[in-house]
């Protein structure tokens, strides 16, 4: 039994304009099938959704009424590039398409650290040849104090391979060696205030959703109200804090 990683839940203002944003970002389609925004590469010919994607992570954003707060997100997405050029072609655009360079103490560093519209901090990379097949998204990275515990529970919660831990770094990835890597970074700081964003698992065909949030709980996760109520995915936070849901096959 295991769960994987399907989309990145974005809390946002305007879902709307914050999904139309990372549709342009990372050259993928905005569909909205309700009350959320679903970004996502093209399904085929004809466009359509394709959910949950065999490949990609995708992003789903959420309109929530509270903005974000001056606290940096612990999790955020890197973005790939193919090159020197590319990389400034690719910050050239995002900044026209509302992007804002942030400073969170990076100094002098190869990749560009940018907030999108409603201040969600990303990093847009150098190139890197590991990153050479991820897709737009190179990773997503999470903050937090032990990588090493990270990679213990995300490694059991997930079926991705872990392909790197130490003291200061653990990473993740599809068994398939396809997407984005799941990366952990140690900082010092704990986290203090709810995320704007977190990781959405999904299980396989065949495996109940209830069995697997039970397994989760003896991994260290704990149940999260969130004033949620009655809805078919489950809140869960990792050993550190960090919010992440449990969604129903579809």
């Amino acid at each position: 039994m295991a769960l994987r990683p399907v989309q990145v839940n974005i809390k946002a203002l305007d879902g709307q304009a914050i999904g139309r944003f990372w549709a342009e970002a990372l050259g993928w389609s905005v569909f909205s099938p309700g009350v959320t925004t679903y970004v996502g590469p093209d399904g085929g010919p004809v466009g359509d959704l394709v959910w949950p994607h065999p490949v990609a992570v995708c992003i789903d954003v959420v309109p929530v009424p509270e903005p974000k707060t001056a606290t940096k997100n612990r999790t955020h997405l890197d973005l790939a590039t193919t090159s020197a050029a590319h990389q400034t072609e690719l910050i050239a655009r995002l900044k026209r398409l509302g992007a804002t360079p942030v400073d969170v103490g990076q100094k002098d560093v190869p990749w560009t650290v940018l907030a999108d519209p409603e201040g969600n901090e990303f990093c847009v990379l150098e190139p890197r040849e590991i990153y050479r097949d991820t897709g737009p998204i190179a990773a997503v990275v999470v903050d937090c104090v032990d990588p090493r515990a990270m990679a213990r529970f995300w490694g059991g919660a997930t079926d991705w391979t872990l392909h790197e831990v130490t003291d200061d770094h653990a990473s993740l990835r599809s068994a398939e060696g396809v997407g984005p890597f799941l990366e952990f970074l140690r900082t010092p700081d704990t986290k203090t205030v709810p995320d704007r964003l977190h990781l959405d698992l999904l299980p396989h065909p065949g495996n109940d959703k209830t069995s697997e949030v039970a397994r989760l709980r003896t991994l260290g996760a704990t149940d999260l109200d969130l004033g949620q109520g009655d809805v078919p995915w489950t809140c869960l936070t990792d050993p550190e804090g960090h919010e992440f849901c449990v969604l129903a096959p579809a």
